[in-house]
């Protein structure tokens, strides 16, 4: 088989971890999860969203780039977990959105974004993970990670929105969307066998 990038996309508590983790393990792929590293301008943004929304996306949009520029230099099939696109089209949009970030901060923002995109190469197969937001707040309070338990509905619903908006429009690569809050690959026989079908078929 040829190297390939394969991309996992989705709200938060979808499956993308798990997902990342089982391709690994079924096939030998190697994994890119985000990068382990103290956003320097965390604290202060949770303190002041407006004040600090742009700095710690650009900080995140960077270290995004540098992992994506690290995935294609792996000579083997990679499997990267959340992308860049969705640092910008999902995670950016949705602090102007919330006027946490101002237009020409958003504008400024999304110009690098453009210039970056345009220097990359994209997927060959982007895994769309689409879950309700009762499954996600479920899934969110089982994994138990104290900084997810506060976050409202509407946050959650609002980043579902954005996300199904962007996935409509996504042409970089074909699209394999898999519905995890009814669907399960990992103990359905029958979802398994369909699952691995549909993404062996772009392998």
């Amino acid at each position: 088989m040829s190297k390939k990038f394969i991309a996992v996309a989705g709200n938060m508590g979808v499956g993308k971890t798990t997902l990342v983790e089982w391709l690994c393990d079924q096939y030998g792929f190697v994994p890119f999860v985000e990068p382990n590293v103290s956003n320097p301008y965390l604290d202060d943004f949770y303190k002041d969203f407006s004040a600090f929304a742009f700095h710690s996306q650009i900080y995140f949009l960077t270290h995004k780039f540098r992992l994506h520029r690290e995935l294609e230099r792996c000579t083997g099939t990679v499997v990267q977990d959340r992308t860049i696109y969705e640092d910008a089209e999902i995670f950016a949009r949705n602090l102007h959105l919330l006027r946490y970030m101002s237009k020409r901060d958003f504008t400024t923002y999304m110009e690098l974004y453009g210039v970056m995109r345009r220097e990359l190469a994209p997927p060959d197969l982007m895994i769309y993970l689409r879950c309700t937001v009762p499954s996600i707040q479920r899934r969110i309070t089982m994994r138990g990670r104290t900084n997810e338990q506060q976050i409202p509905e509407a946050y959650l619903r609002r980043l579902n929105r954005l996300y199904e908006e962007w996935i409509r429009h996504y042409n970089l690569s074909p699209v394999l969307i898999w519905p995890t809050h009814k669907m399960d690959y990992l103990t359905d026989l029958v979802h398994h066998i369909n699952f691995r079908k549909a993404v062996e078929s772009f392998l």
